[in-house]
C-alpha cells in the first residue's frame, strides 16, 4: 500500500476561527493519508474538530495553511466551480441525518446524483436499483423516506452518497441517530459497500464497537491527527 498512491493525503492542515477577538485553533498540522480500500475510523470527543477535518478533506471548507491531494493532486488553489465538480464526481458524503428529499421515491433519490452528472435516466435507474438492492432494500425501492425506517432511510443515504462511483467516502456519525442493533446493521453494509467497490473511507464516530471493525483507528489530540492502537 505504501508504494500507492493514496485517494486523499491531508498535509500540514490548519483551521482557525475567529470567536470576537479570539482566535480558535482547531487544526495544527493535521496530516492523513487514506488509500483505495481502506476505512478510517475518527474517533473523539464532541468539539475535538472530526467535522472540520471531514469539511476541509471534503473540499466543504478552505483550510488556512497545507493542502488536500485528491489522487496526488493538490486543491487549495483551485476555483470553486473545480472544487464543486470534484466533490460531486469523486467525493461522497453521509451525515448523521439522511437528508433524503421527502417527495422522491428511495429509487429517486439516489437517481437524482445520477442525473445530475449527466447520467441517463435509464442507466441511473438501473444503477440505483442495483445499490439499494445490493443494500437489502429490493422490495423498498419505491417507498419515500416517510415510509422507511431510519435503518432503511440511512442505507438509501448510504447508496446515493455511492451513486456516481466516488474515489472517497466521508461519513460524520452515519450511524449515530439509529439504535444499536439497526447502526450495527447498518455499519455492516457500508463497510461491505466500501471493500467490494475499493472507496477510501474516513468514519467519524463515536461508536467504539464500529471502530474497532474498521482498517485504522485515528483521533484528533491537540489538532493533530494520531492513530489509535
Amino acid at each position: 500500500m505504501a508504494d500507492e498512491t493514496p485517494v486523499l493525503y491531508l498535509r500540514g492542515i490548519q483551521r482557525r476561527y475567529r470567536q470576537g477577538t479570539d482566535t480558535l485553533d482547531v487544526l495544527k498540522g493535521a496530516e492523513l493519508a487514506v488509500w483505495a480500500g481502506e476505512s478510517i475510523a475518527l474517533i473523539g470527543p464532541s468539539g475535538a474538530g472530526k467535522s472540520t477535518l471531514l469539511h476541509v478533506a471534503g473540499l466543504l471548507e478552505h483550510q488556512d495553511e497545507g493542502e488536500v491531494y485528491i489522487a496526488e493532486a493538490p486543491t487549495s488553489e483551485l476555483p470553486d466551480h473545480e472544487r464543486t465538480r470534484i466533490r460531486r464526481t469523486q467525493i461522497g458524503f453521509i451525515y448523521q441525518f439522511h437528508h433524503l428529499l421527502a417527495e422522491f421515491s428511495a429509487l429517486e433519490n439516489v437517481m437524482l446524483p445520477q442525473m445530475i452528472g449527466g447520467l441517463p435516466r435509464g442507466e441511473a435507474r438501473a444503477r440505483a436499483s442495483e445499490l439499494l438492492s445490493y443494500l437489502g432494500l429490493r422490495d423498498r425501492l419505491k417507498h419515500r423516506p416517510a415510509e422507511l425506517s431510519g435503518g432503511e432511510q440511512q442505507r438509501v443515504a448510504i447508496a446515493r452518497a455511492v451513486a456516481n462511483a466516488p474515489r472517497l467516502l466521508l461519513a460524520d456519525e452515519p450511524t449515530g441517530n439509529l439504535d444499536p442493533r439497526t447502526s450495527a446493521h447498518v455499519f455492516g453494509a457500508l463497510t461491505q459497500l466500501v471493500r467490494a467497490s475499493g472507496l477510501a473511507a474516513i468514519i467519524a464516530t463515536h461508536n467504539m464497537d464500529i471502530a474497532q471493525k474498521m482498517d485504522r483507528r485515528v483521533t484528533l489530540r491537540d489538532g493533530l491527527v494520531v492513530e489509535v492502537e
